[in-house]
This record gives C-alpha cells, sequence and structure tokens, in this order.
C-alpha cells in the first residue's frame, strides 16, 4: 500500500479538526474569520500534515513544539493519555499572546503515537487595551495574560485552577472558556480519527508517515535546486514613529535556502519585534509558494529552510520585549522582503509587493452593562505578477483570514457600518496593476476604544520592473462634531457615540514599467 493513502488521509485529518474548531468556536473571529490552524505531529513532535489555514501559524509551529517540549522537558512534566497543554507566551509558541495553542498527545493501545496541535486567535487575553493588542506596549507585560505551557487537563479532568486564573485576566471570560473549549474539542476530534487511522493500517501509519516527512524534503530540494544558485540580498523598512525600522535579509540559495538577517534593527520598545517563530513563517511562505507543484508543507519541507536571525535584533528579540505587532505586521514586512530578494533569482516569477498590512483593528468598551471587545484585518491589494494583474480586497500573505460579516458584526457589536467597497485606484499602475485596496467604515453607538496597528502609511507597495507602487493606507475619523482626525498608523484614541471610523487599506505594487500596460483585459 502506497504511503500516501495514509499521509492524504492524516491531511484531512487536520482539515476536519480545524472544522470543528470553526464550527464550535464562540468568537465571531475564529467563527467568522476562521483565525485558528491545526496540524498533526507524529510521536517524535515533527509536523507530519497541515490544513491550508494561517501562514503565521502554520510555520511558527515548526520553531513553536519544539520550544514547547523542551519547556515541558526542563520543567520535568511528562504527557499522560487524556492530558492536554495550553500556552500562549510568544517566546515558547512562536507568534503572540493573542495565539492560544493547545497541545494533546494522542495514545494508542496505551503508546504514545502522535500529537494534534492547534493555535487559535483570541481576541481577549487581558492588557489595557480591547483585542489586547497595545499600540504603546513597551514590554510584553503591557499586552497581555502570559501563559507557560501548563496542563489544562490532566488524565480527561479539567485544572479549574489554572482556567480560574486565565479568566480572571480577561474582560470578556465568556467569550475565552468558549473559545478554549472549541479548541480542546477539535483535538479530541483529530485524536480519534488518529485512532481510527492506526486501528486500521497498525504500524503502517507510522511508517507512512516517516516516507511523507521524507517525500517533502525531496521534493523541496528538487524543486529549490531549479533556482538559480547564488545569494541574494535586499531590504525593506517598517514604520515607528516618524522614522523606520530596517529588515534585512540574504538569502543563499542552493540544494535548500539559507536565510540570514544580519544587519536588520535591534529590537525596539514598540510591539513590532517578532519571535523567531514568526520571522520563520514569515520566511518560508514565499519560499513554498514560489515553489512550481504540490510541496508536503511538512517537516521535511521545513527542515530545508534554515533561518538566523541575531539575538537581540527585531527579528529574534530577547523577553520581556513586546511582540503583538511582529506576528502582524513584521511578518508582512518579513515576507516582503524575502519576495523582493528572490524577484532577483526568479524574475519572472515574483509578484510586486501586495497591500503589506494586515490592517489591524481593536475596539471595545462598556455597553449595556457587559464588556466587549472585536478585533478584525482587512484585507488590501495583491502585487501585479508577470502575466496578471493583482487581485484587489484580499487578505495578503501571512494572514489567510475571511472578514467578519457586517451582519454578524452589528449584531454582536454596537456598531453601524457604513462602508465596504473597493478602494478604486489605489493599486499601482504597471504593465501589470496591481489590485486595489479596501474602503470599510463604520460608526460607534456607544463609547468606545480604538487601536490600530498597521503599516504601509508613509510609503506605498513596491512594485517590480518599472511598476508603480500601490497606494498607501489610510485611517481617520469623522467626529460626530464634524471634525476629521488624521490618525498615525498605531495608535490608540477614545471614541463618542456617531464617530466615524473610516478605513483604506493599500493596493499591491504594479509590475512592470505603466507604459505597456494593455489596453484590453
Amino acid at each position: 500500500m502506497s504511503w500516501e493513502l495514509i499521509y492524504r488521509a492524516t491531511v484531512y485529518i487536520a482539515e476536519e479538526a480545524g472544522i470543528a474548531l470553526r464550527n464550535s468556536a464562540f468568537s465571531p473571529n475564529i467563527r467568522e474569520r476562521m483565525d485558528h490552524s491545526v496540524a498533526v505531529l507524529n510521536a517524535d513532535g515533527e509536523i507530519v500534515a497541515q490544513a491550508e489555514h494561517i501562514p503565521v501559524h502554520l510555520g511558527s509551529f515548526y520553531i513553536g513544539v519544539k520550544n514547547m517540549f523542551e519547556a515541558l522537558r526542563g520543567a520535568g512534566v511528562e504527557l499522560e493519555e487524556g492530558d492536554v497543554v495550553v500556552l500562549n507566551d510568544p517566546y515558547i509558541s512562536g507568534t503572540h499572546l493573542n495565539d492560544v495553542m493547545v497541545v494533546t498527545p494522542v495514545f494508542w493501545r496505551g503508546r504514545l503515537v502522535a500529537y494534534l496541535v492547534n493555535k487559535a486567535h483570541h481576541v481577549d487575553v487581558g492588557g489595557p487595551v480591547p483585542g489586547s493588542i497595545n499600540p504603546n506596549a513597551k514590554t510584553i507585560y503591557e499586552e497581555g495574560f502570559v501563559l507557560p505551557p501548563v496542563k489544562i487537563m490532566r488524565r480527561g479532568e479539567l485544572n479549574r485552577e489554572v482556567l480560574s486564573v486565565w479568566l480572571s485576566n480577561v474582560k470578556t471570560p465568556e467569550a475565552t472558556l468558549g473559545d478554549l473549549n472549541a479548541q480542546i474539542a477539535a483535538n479530541v476530534v483529530g485524536s480519534r480519527r488518529v485512532v481510527d487511522l492506526f486501528e486500521k493500517y497498525g504500524e503502517r501509519v507510522a511508517e507512512a508517515w516517516r516516507a511523507a516527512i521524507d517525500y517533502g524534503r525531496r521534493v523541496a530540494e528538487e524543486e529549490i535546486a531549479k533556482w538559480p544558485r547564488g545569494v541574494y540580498a535586499a531590504e525593506d523598512y517598517l514604520e515607528l514613529g516618524d522614522g523606520f525600522v530596517k529588515i534585512s535579509v540574504r538569502l543563499a540559495v542552493d540544494r535548500c535556502v539559507e536565510a540570514d538577517y544580519t544587519g536588520t534593527s535591534p529590537q525596539v520598545e514598540a510591539p513590532l519585534n517578532a519571535v523567531l517563530g514568526v520571522t520563520y513563517a514569515a520566511t518560508s511562505f514565499p519560499i513554498r509558494s514560489l515553489m512550481r507543484g504540490e510541496v508536503p508543507t511538512n517537516e521535511g519541507f521545513y527542515s530545508c529552510i534554515s533561518v538566523r536571525a541575531p539575538e537581540g535584533s527585531l527579528l529574534n528579540p530577547r523577553k520581556p520585549a513586546p511582540v503583538a505587532g511582529g506576528n502582524l505586521e513584521t511578518s508582512q514586512r518579513v515576507a516582503d522582503a524575502v519576495f523582493k530578494t528572490l524577484s532577483q533569482a526568479l524574475p519572472d516569477r515574483v509578484p510586486a509587493a501586495g497591500s503589506g498590512t494586515m490592517m489591524n483593528v481593536m475596539i471595545g468598551g462598556v455597553y449595556q452593562g457587559r464588556y466587549w471587545s472585536y478585533y478584525e484585518t482587512i484585507g488590501g491589494g495583491t502585487g501585479g505578477r508577470p502575466g496578471k494583474h493583482g487581485v484587489s480586497g484580499v487578505h495578503v500573505n501571512m494572514t489567510n483570514t475571511l472578514n467578519t460579516p457586517i451582519e454578524i458584526a452589528e449584531r454582536v457589536y454596537p456598531l453601524l457600518f457604513t462602508a465596504y467597497r473597493i478602494r478604486e485606484g489605489s493599486g499601482g499602475r504597471g504593465r501589470w496593476r496591481g489590485g486595489d485596496g479596501i474602503i470599510r467604515a463604520f460608526k460607534v453607538a456607544a463609547p468606545t476604544r480604538l487601536a490600530v496597528l498597521a503599516d504601509r502609511f508613509k510609503t506605498g507597495p513596491w512594485g517590480l520592473h518599472g511598476g508603480e507602487p500601490g497606494r498607501p493606507g489610510r485611517v481617520y475619523i469623522k467626529k460626530a462634531s464634524g471634525e476629521v482626525l488624521e490618525l498615525q498608523s498605531k495608535t490608540v484614541v477614545d471614541l463618542d457615540p456617531g464617530d466615524e471610523v473610516v478605513i483604506e487599506t493599500p493596493g499591491g505594487g504594479g509590475w512592470g514599467p505603466p507604459d505597456r500596460q494593455p489596453t484590453t483585459f
């Protein structure tokens, strides 16, 4: 029997667990936006299969699960049947505090055979601002509640002490508990399917998983071997205050790819630092995207990519540097920088820059006696690409989420949406023009605190081969009094009832000189 049959079944196990998580989640951010990811690991903690979920989550598993197992070993913790581990410490899990990671060991006939792991973005993990993403944070402790790896379930029993401490540190405990239960339940679904697989195929499952990992490495090497060998370098920048911080990358392409971020700015007292898991995910995503054919994104593929980021830098900070936006904005810029670098090796395959921001909007407050918290990322335009125009109004690169349907947001929160449309003309001109961004606007019906964490407000996404940049992003407030307030890309502001927030996301860059733009489409 071919190993591929078992491998494909394992991929679907991850997909099914993700569906279970989505369908049982409490918050719209997971239930509607699908801000979650699932993977299946073998008994050695290696990634066998992943669902097609969020790129920044999926790539970070390669770093995060290794960190978690090391932390558990260091604490002398052994996992037994019925245990479930939960954590959100970014310096272990590999993303940011909002991404709660849940790990469940899978036992078959008394023997550990696999793990199910998922991450889901919790809108509220404490901290001073709604959405728990604080643009003004100078340390991680100003972002929210930090949870190291602990057993939330022991031998099938809920650890109520840990849960009580956690729920006491969030503003919306019902949503937190509902989403956590969904994560635990999703791993139960996945674990049962893994056990079914072992019941059907026995020891051949582990052998097939090893073959799948070996195949992933071999195919990745074969694809990279088709690229021109050499060393390529590029830079890109993030906005911070009145200036910029630099991301510098040097890629050595041979049988595999080595990424070196020496020269990147030191870590900052702002939530733009990216832990190594984020840096790894944002490096591996462009590389995987440029491979032709089907390459399994498992341990084999990931083992073909190595990342070096100096400790204490923006892309490998020392704790307690704040990291909420590293997962969001910095991951986007790392992906942009890697794409720009690879455009030198693959000029006819790499697109111009996409919107380059997740355009994070966090709002909340007290309404009708209850605290509420809403979070959303808003898409933009992709870059023009060889032979095709960019795509308008989609999430780009490291985020793969959906929007929150307006009907759901208005039913759950004190919001009234006033606009949701394509930002026409925001894509950069070129032979192949960039996709357009989005205009999304809403009014608040109660006193509300708004936090924005975004980028590409000062400079638009770059074009390639003579293409023009896309239009920068913009957020402004139309006060009920008639005053208009322009916001910076990273800010916190209080709103009054009737105030309208207008968000304009960047368009993608153009590809090729505009004077060669086709007259028909």
